[in-house]
């Protein structure tokens, strides 16, 4: 177990480290080009497409033959689509390189697929807490990557910045042998799974449960995208100093390590669902307040802070319930529908944020929207019903 929480732990913290980091790249990026926010935002929107559509096929895969081969595909993927983003001198090829080629990259190389090795290797009885870790090192690559993001564009340029870390992000292939599940593959070729993917389909979308947590993880999406993306440019168009914006987001990562790994650990003892609607709920309080308080490094610091102890702490506690709802058979598989849906959000949060902007020349629309939508979650998350599906067969 302990390998397998390391090896997962180091992939999550480059995967999730580098992407959170792009909204850094915004201004640079579009004022060196001479393209809109728009067509940056759109390349990011589409990313979050890609990433959740191909990581239903990526979890697919990861289930039936173990996470190993995704993860090499996924880190070749990420460096090439690293290249290729720094390296695109039109909107489109931009938008194929960042859109399409990182979100396929993404898919192979973070949560869904880390976490069902997480859920087949460790006991059910420390599943949320092992899952709460593999979030928090996603959190503490935030912290750790963002500075260096930003440092990395201050001292060598936007385009070398991107260069770097494709060299970076091929870490990942070594550490991929950590989470290596020979008998996985083993079995897959020599006789049928308990229950065909097409059974698990059926029984996961015939299931309400199932739907209000995508629900949930839909406003998950919206909120974190536009946060990440849009909040570098809106704290500079406020007039606030371009490293308070690094600084922040490096905040958010920092606290979220507590947060994800507080999560994951109180998803052994509490109601997940109820702990769902505190984080959705406490989310909506931290942006009003924000938005009311007058703005300056203090109070973006504070938001920071706070928002961080809620940022990823939704993943382990979303994923543990779908493990102890359907089983770890098809955790991949199924945890990436329900990110599928968190990506559409991010879709909506990151492209909405760059149209409303160039058309209304503010973010307040999309600020109150994350609000509303964070009660909503909260709302929608109190009625899911966190036990397991009876079947005839032996669940995991």
């Amino acid at each position: 177990m302990r390998q397998v929480l390391v090896c997962g732990a180091a992939i999550v913290t480059l995967s999730m480290g580098i992407r959170h980091g792009f909204g850094l790249w915004l201004q640079p990026l579009t004022q060196a080009q001479g393209w809109s926010r728009q067509a940056f935002a759109f390349a990011l929107a589409l990313q979050n497409i890609a990433w959740g559509l191909s990581g239903i096929f990526a979890g697919m895969v990861a289930d039936r033959f173990g996470a190993f081969r995704v993860l090499l595909a996924g880190a070749l993927l990420y460096a090439a689509g690293l290249a290729g983003m720094a390296l695109a001198s039109h909107p489109l090829p931009f938008a194929l390189a960042t859109g399409v080629v990182i979100g396929l990259a993404q898919a192979g190389t973070t949560y869904a697929v880390v976490y069902g090795v997480i859920g087949r290797q460790v006991d059910p009885a420390r599943r949320s807490w092992a899952m709460g870790v593999a979030a928090a090192a996603g959190s503490f690559g935030q912290f750790l990557m963002l500075p260096l993001e930003g440092f990395l564009i201050s001292t060598i340029g936007w385009q070398q910045a991107l260069l770097v870390l494709a060299a970076v992000v091929l870490a990942i292939l070594p550490l991929a042998f950590g989470l290596r599940e020979p008998g996985l593959a083993g079995r897959a070729s020599t006789g049928p799974a308990p229950q065909g993917v097409g059974a698990a389909l059926r029984e996961a979308f015939g299931y309400p449960s199932f739907q209000l947590l995508m629900a949930g993880y839909f406003v998950c999406g919206f909120q974190l995208a536009f946060i990440g993306v849009h909040m570098p440019s809106y704290l500079k168009d406020k007039g606030l100093p371009p490293g308070v914006a690094s600084y922040a987001l490096a905040l958010v990562g920092l606290f979220n390590v507590f947060g994800s790994y507080a999560a994951g650990a109180l998803g052994q003892r509490l109601a997940k669902r109820k702990i769902l609607a505190f984080i959705y709920l406490a989310r909506a309080l931290a942006i009003a307040l924000f938005l009311w308080a007058p703005l300056s490094p203090a109070s973006v610091y504070a938001f920071s802070a706070a928002m961080g102890l809620l940022w990823l702490s939704t993943v382990p506690v979303t994923n543990a319930i779908i493990a102890q709802i359907f089983g770890v058979a098809h955790l991949s598989m199924l945890g990436g529908f329900v990110f599928f849906s968190h990506q559409v959000g991010s879709f909506l949060g990151v492209w909405l944020g760059g149209l409303l902007y160039d058309r209304t020349g503010s973010y307040d629309v999309v600020w109150a929207m994350t609000v509303a939508l964070g009660v909503f979650a909260a709302l929608v998350n109190l009625p899911v019903r966190e036990s397991p599906i009876p079947r005839g067969a032996v669940r995991a």
